[in-house]
């Protein structure tokens, strides 16, 4: 990377310098790789049909959640915060670190859930869906404070009085 790259600070740069992006590529990539393992769990209870494998009956939900929150609501919660960066003076290093605790707060939350549903229709034990089920309640809080970290930036701030006003956009 040449020097004058390393001066010029862009405009869709956070204070530490590091590219506001990151934490949406990184949730893109995550919600390929749920999306990957929602995709080769439902193989498996195709082939469970088909061929008659063995499949504990937690799966399917196991398989539907990790598809659905894993794969596609992290994916549009990455693409909306790519599409959507901070606002300037939303750049604080503390709205960073909220969303970082929260994008980690859900992976993990999907992840675990995923695991203790599949484990729980293993060794059927109850005591495991219900820790399933806690997990889902702290994803979908995660998920919230995401949505509400994302609204701040969705939301028309005085644009449609600029463009009443007659201002247009390129």
């Amino acid at each position: 990377m040449d020097t004058a790259r390393k001066k010029t600070v862009h405009p869709l740069v956070n204070l530490e310098g590091a590219p506001l992006f990151s934490l949406a590529r990184v949730m893109i990539k995550t919600s390929l790789s749920f999306f990957s393992v929602g995709v080769l769990s439902g193989l498996y209870l195709y082939g469970s049909v088909v061929f008659g494998w063995v499949v504990p009956h937690t799966l399917r939900l196991a398989h539907t959640h990790i598809l659905l929150m894993g794969g596609v609501l992290m994916m549009i919660i990455g693409v909306a915060t790519w599409m959507f960066p901070r606002r300037r003076r939303d750049r604080t290093p503390e709205g960073a670190e909220r969303a970082w605790l929260l994008y980690f707060g859900f992976a993990g939350a999907t992840a675990l859930r995923f695991l203790f549903e599949v484990f729980s229709g293993i060794a059927l034990d109850m005591n495991l869906s219900k820790v399933a089920f806690f997990m889902a309640v702290f994803q979908v809080g995660c998920a919230g404070g995401l949505g509400l970290l994302l609204w701040k930036r969705i939301k028309p701030l005085g644009s449609h009085q600029r463009e009443e006003a007659g201002e247009r956009f390129p």
